[in-house]
């Protein structure tokens, strides 16, 4: 059966020198006649050595299917291969920093932005058709402030459709019994948009390795609701950098000792963060 993503991985994971010319050309054209002078949402795709699926993120960008306007707006986080020049071919502004970390380059996307709510975008993930105005209306209701959505990741030979199905099951469980008391600690970049007014009021933390959008949405609980939509037609799709080549069976039973480590957190409440050292950005 057909996936709404099978024609964008005909070029995920190759090099850009392999991605045909229509495509350039027709994601180029196609997100110019997407781009608003004024944007109510910005759509933010951060990426640093990202030349294997960036063009095959902005070609699904290109196709979508949004009744609001847009504006699209890259972060290349001075990456060593071709990713600018992606961005160049694609037609839309994008903006380089130089400081790694998904901090630096999210916190660049915002100060660029225009909109009054902001979509983080990670390169390496493909949005289906309707995620940016199916999140949209969710953000614009009253007392929200910011939105996550789910994920899944694309099935190779490695990882069949079932076990990344039962895996993402028990993942999704997780999170729905974690959002109650601790919201934040559910969001994941890849699927975070938030009122960009309140955001840009709370900077974003650039002293820590991951968690940089959690520590958004944490700060964001003062000016609404964390709403998690579960909506089909708003699960991205993305690779295994969060779980790894290893079988879905080892990468579930590593993930359980991870989350087990201080579980009773999900059961209390808090508006500050208890930061790990490895989590730490060290000076040099």
């Amino acid at each position: 059966m057909a996936k709404w993503y099978d024609k964008y991985m005909t070029v995920y994971g190759k090099p850009f020198s392999e991605v045909p010319e229509d495509v350039i050309k027709g994601t180029r054209e196609r997100l110019a006649k997407l781009q608003s002078d004024e944007p109510l949402a910005s759509i933010v795709i951060i990426a640093y050595n990202e030349e294997p699926h960036l063009q095959a993120c902005l070609w699904a960008i290109s196709e979508i299917q949004c009744k609001y306007p847009v504006e699209i707006i890259g972060v290349d986080n001075d990456s060593k291969d071709r990713t600018a020049e992606i961005y160049e071919k694609s037609g839309i502004p994008y903006y380089t920093e130089y400081q790694h970390s998904c901090g630096y380059a999210r916190r660049c996307g915002l100060q660029h932005s225009r909109g009054k709510y902001y979509f983080d975008v990670d390169s390496d993930t493909l949005y289906p058709p309707q995620y940016y105005e199916h999140m949209l209306e969710v953000l614009m209701k009253p007392g929200v402030s910011c939105a996550s959505a789910t994920w899944s990741y694309f099935p190779d030979e490695n990882h069949s459709r079932l076990s990344l199905r039962l895996f993402e099951m028990a993942r999704d469980l997780f999170l729905w019994v974690q959002h109650f008391k601790r919201p934040e600690l559910s969001v994941r970049g890849l699927v975070f948009a938030y009122n960009a007014d309140y955001g840009r009021k709370e900077p974003y933390r650039v002293d820590i390795i991951r968690g940089e959008d959690g520590s958004m949405a944490l700060n964001l609980k003062k000016y609404g609701k964390i709403k998690f939509v579960r909506s089909s037609k708003c699960k991205a799709v993305t690779g295994y950098g969060t779980i790894g080549l290893q079988s879905m069976w080892k990468s579930f039973c590593d993930h359980v000792k991870v989350q087990m480590k201080g579980i009773t957190r999900i059961f209390h409440k808090t508006d500050h963060y208890e930061d790990s050292e490895d989590n730490l950005v060290k000076n040099k």
